[in-house]
């Protein structure tokens, strides 16, 4: 039986506002948690400017990819809630830099609110954790 890791990066993320971890593990594949634009403190990084909430949500996806080994060549989808439809372009320009030719699945929503009231979006994703070599 595989087993199952609950990941947690206190040095990039700050502890988790509910009942879970930031990542699991298992079976050669990764789930990350959605991610909102925030630093260890727990403070929002980016205020109202929706491209600089997006560069802090592809750090901390960096930053918990990268305890598994993997990369954003290794993400195979993810889940984008924006708060604005309106900011989809300037989102998808941040994407473009942090996953460069690597294309995920990706489905997009529309939400009213997120947990941190001034938050704009928050991404989930699924990856492949590399062999180890």
């Amino acid at each position: 039986m595989p087993s199952i890791k609950r990941i947690r990066v206190p040095e990039a993320l700050p502890p988790p506002i509910s009942h879970y971890t930031d990542a699991v593990a298992a079976g050669g594949w990764l789930w990350i948690s959605g991610l909102l634009a925030l630093g260890s403190d727990g403070s929002l990084i980016g205020g109202d400017d929706v491209v600089q909430q997006a560069e802090r949500v592809h750090e901390n996806m960096k930053a918990v990819l990268a305890t598994v080994g993997a990369g954003f060549e290794d993400v195979v989808k993810v889940t984008v809630y924006l708060h604005r439809i309106a900011d989809r372009a300037a989102v998808n320009t941040v994407r473009q830099r942090y996953f460069g030719n690597s294309r995920p699945a990706s489905t997009l929503v529309e939400v009213s609110a997120f947990v941190v009231p001034e938050a704009l979006l928050e991404i989930d994703a699924v990856a492949r954790i590399p062999e180890a070599g």
